[in-house]
């Protein structure tokens, strides 16, 4: 725990030195491109596109059944697959984000625990960008806002801490071991699979190993925030009280990523030179 409050004091002392490096980062990431920050949203528009003809119109699935009567199945995509643009990225470029900036930090009096800080904070902003305009969009398309979209802060919040939590394990041990980045780029492929993005929980129900993939899918911690987003954007409900035991279960799980994170982190980082 001592190493847990140590990682976010480090976290609030820095915190604006932090933004100002995550605006920095999302500059240069686009700073060789002619389009610059479009690709943020044009390769989601791609993928979005891809999944709705594989996913919707080529097994001809017209509706997804909500809290409150049939979804048509691209705006139900759309509502989960939105947060996974920012879960995606932020995994597996927090994951590399020290290795691939010690030699630059090595030389400053900065704290190793704020760099997959300003990595993940710069690719909220994209991620907010095209919350926005899918929010437009459902105002168009019979979603209109409703109180329910007060659910997102939180669950925003809750994204970026999750991410955080993990990417001290994931720097740490990819920092050691560069082959786990590679591990963990393709674990990531599958985690899509895994999570209520592309069909719905208690699909596959009906048989015995589809209900092993059921549960496998709710201990996903990535499920809480796709239906939390799913909630909010569709006027499904307030998530946290409608399922109180997977809140519960969310928070002890990023709390207990937290401390072995943090513990990892503080534990390897004065040896993180010599794996270079």
């Amino acid at each position: 725990m001592k190493s847990m409050f140590k990682v976010i004091k480090e976290q609030i002392d820095n915190f604006h030195l932090i933004q100002r490096l995550s605006m920095y980062e999302l500059k240069s990431s686009n700073r060789n491109n002619y389009l610059g920050i479009l690709w943020e949203f044009i390769n989601p528009a791609i993928q979005i596109a891809i999944y709705w003809f594989v996913f919707g119109f080529v097994q001809e699935r017209d509706t997804v059944l909500g809290k409150h009567g049939d979804i048509p199945f691209f705006v139900w995509m759309l509502s989960g697959i939105l947060i996974w643009f920012f879960v995606y990225p932020a995994i597996t470029q927090g994951s590399k984000s020290i290795y691939t900036r010690l030699r630059m930090v090595s030389r400053m009096n900065f704290p190793l625990s704020a760099i997959p800080s300003y990595v993940i904070l710069s690719l909220l902003y994209p991620q907010l960008l095209l919350m926005g305009i899918i929010m437009i969009i459902f105002q168009f398309i019979g979603y209109p806002i409703s109180i329910y979209y007060l659910q997102i802060p939180y669950f925003l919040f809750a994204a970026i801490i999750f991410l955080f939590a993990l990417a001290l394990i994931t720097t740490t041990i990819s920092t050691i071991v560069r082959d786990f980045q590679m591990l963990l780029v393709s674990l990531m492929r599958v985690l899509l699979y895994i999570t209520p993005i592309l069909w719905p929980a208690g699909r596959f129900s009906d048989s015995s190993l589809g209900k092993i993939f059921d549960y496998v899918m709710l201990l996903n911690p990535l499920y809480y925030l796709v239906e939390g987003y799913r909630y909010a954007l569709l006027g499904e409900g307030w998530f946290i009280t409608a399922h109180p035991t997977i809140t519960i279960y969310f928070w002890g799980l990023v709390l207990l990523l937290l401390s072995v994170g943090s513990y990892m982190h503080v534990k390897f980082r004065r040896h993180f030179i010599d794996f270079l």
